[in-house]
């Protein structure tokens, strides 16, 4: 039996850092629950064998879970202060604009093509091949960085909200590394392959893996300012992207694809760049000291169920496309090539879920808000009408989100007919002259509708620190989207694969829903699971 140090005497330090563990959770269970708590927040048995003198980080939590025990106790009820009119509607704007400015960069590209003809990744009057290659880099940087997005979002804000900036940048460029690891593997691999199967040609896949390893360094940056809530600069730094294009291509005359790459090149190193500066200046302003990460074994377990749920998010949005592009008809000279009015049905459509993102902020900030405020004004055996309430706040917040979804659908289709007959009009160029272009629009925009509200239930689950449930939701909605629209593509025609997001979007609602459902009936369990 391990020999534990006797008589620990409590310093300052000591009862600073039992207040800070208290603070992340008030009432634990046990001391090691305590030690898992110290561990995530850096100490590591070395460090508080040098600290505080003991064997390791069990025997200080022993103590710790001594001196807590005398700390807990029964206290009543406080009065939660209310927000005052002026101070909720501000935070609500603010919800509002930081959902709608994580969309803004997608819809700066959508409107670049538009009047520009060309974007910081693509360019309306691409050969079939290059719009293939880059088609495929995209989503395969989408579908690679979507894990990483998520387990960066989640580990390095846990260090931010702590103040552990130092812990937080070093934790971020860990991510940031291996995913431009596993980013060269496939890239290596994706070379390798096609010298073997000679999928496509030598230039394409040349191409698929330049727009892939650039565009992955982007996403993943993007993730970092997201988080330290920098938005703004990464929707600068598009526009600066696709300006750098413009002087390249259109003033000097330089090969689009080249003056892309270019770009591309200096937009990624510039995003990686700055979020190393923000890190710093933060660091340097209120960083709390710390030296030591948490075993890596520790951060993988704790993010490896939001990494998962990135890689089905994207592989569900891009999974239709695949089923599209891969039909075999008359002119197939590749695996995979590129529908145009396919994909310009789903861009115009992806723009109907800018507005219901903003929405979504607000109603789940708000929701987590009262939640909290809530918990401390109920007794255990008032759990009913815990439920009760939100359950009721609940369907509020879906017949807000279902009034944005039907406006802002309205509003974007309205706006592209709109844009039509203004492109027709000045350059005698319609859009929307085919038929297939017109029924993916269609769809596309009931299905991303639909995902928006299924992104607001996905979010109020993590929030109660339920990602498995988001899991299993989502692997048989993109079963059913793979396997309906591969079916539907290849009995009928190409174009029907969109049936297959919209049917996985249909069942991803209704699992979620219910997974949302079944979390608020037992509201007070999965409260203290959170906290």
């Amino acid at each position: 039996m391990e020999k534990h140090s006797p008589g620990l005497k409590k310093t300052a330090k000591f009862i600073q850092l039992l207040n800070e563990v208290l603070e992340i959770h008030s009432h634990p269970q046990d001391s090691y629950e305590i030690a898992a708590l110290l561990e995530s927040m850096g100490w590591n048995d070395d460090r508080v064998s040098m600290e505080f003198g003991v064997n390791d980080i069990f025997d200080l939590a022993d103590q710790m879970w001594e001196e807590a025990k005398s700390k807990i106790g029964y206290q009543t009820f406080s009065g939660v202060e209310k927000q005052s009119n002026s101070i909720l509607i501000v935070s609500m704007i603010r919800s509002f604009l930081r959902g709608l400015i994580f969309a803004f960069p997608m819809a700066i590209s959508i409107f670049a093509m538009l009047s520009l003809k060309f974007s910081l990744w693509s360019y309306q009057y691409l050969s079939l091949d290059q719009a293939t290659s880059i088609a495929i880099g995209t989503i395969l940087s989408f579908v690679l960085v979507g894990g990483f997005t998520q387990a960066i979002a989640r580990r390095g804000y846990f260090f931010l909200i702590q103040g552990y900036y130092n812990l937080a940048r070093r934790n971020t460029f860990i991510f940031i590394g291996i995913g431009f690891v596993i980013c060269f593997i496939l890239s290596i691999l994706m070379i390798g392959l096609n010298f073997i199967f000679n999928m496509f040609s030598y230039e394409m896949i040349f191409l698929m893996v330049l727009y892939f390893f650039f565009l992955t360094g982007i996403w993943l940056s993007v993730t970092v300012m997201y988080i330290m809530k920098k938005e703004i600069i990464f929707t600068v730094l598009i526009i600066f992207g696709i300006f750098l294009v413009y002087i390249l291509f259109m003033l000097l005359g330089i090969d689009i694809i080249i003056s892309q790459l270019i770009s591309l090149c200096i937009v990624s190193i510039c995003s990686l760049l700055l979020v190393l500066y923000f890190f710093k200046v933060e660091e340097r302003k209120k960083d709390k000291e710390i030296s030591k990460l948490p075993r890596f074994s520790i951060t993988l377990y704790s993010v490896w169920p939001y990494f998962f749920y990135g890689f089905l998010y994207f592989s569900f949005l891009f999974i239709d496309r695949i089923n599209a592009w891969s039909k075999n008809e008359d002119f197939m000279p590749y695996v995979i090539w590129f529908r145009g009015q396919y994909e310009l049905g789903l861009d115009f459509a992806l723009l109907t879920i800018i507005i219901p993102m903003g929405v979504s902020e607000v109603v789940v900030t708000r929701l987590m808000f009262d939640l909290e405020t809530s918990q401390k004004q109920h007794l255990a055996v008032d759990s009913h009408k815990l439920y009760e309430k939100f359950l009721k706040m609940y369907k509020r917040m879906t017949v807000f989100i279902l009034i944005s979804t039907v406006l802002s659908s309205f509003l974007i289709y309205r706006l592209i007919l709109w844009y039509n007959d203004v492109s027709i009009r000045m350059n005698n160029e319609n859009i929307l002259e085919s038929e297939v272009t017109v029924f993916i629009l269609f769809w596309g925009i009931v299905s991303y509708s639909i995902i928006a509200f299924c992104l607001m239930n996905a979010v109020i689950l993590f929030a109660l620190s339920q990602p498995g449930r988001v899991i299993k939701a989502i692997i048989p909605a993109l079963l059913i989207n793979m396997i309906v629209g591969f079916l539907l593509s290849r009995w009928f025609d190409y174009h029907l694969a969109v049936i297959g997001l919209f049917v996985g979007s249909i069942l991803l609602l209704y699992l979620t829903t219910k997974a949302v459902i079944e979390v608020l009936q037992n509201l007070d369990y999965y409260l203290y699971a959170a906290s």
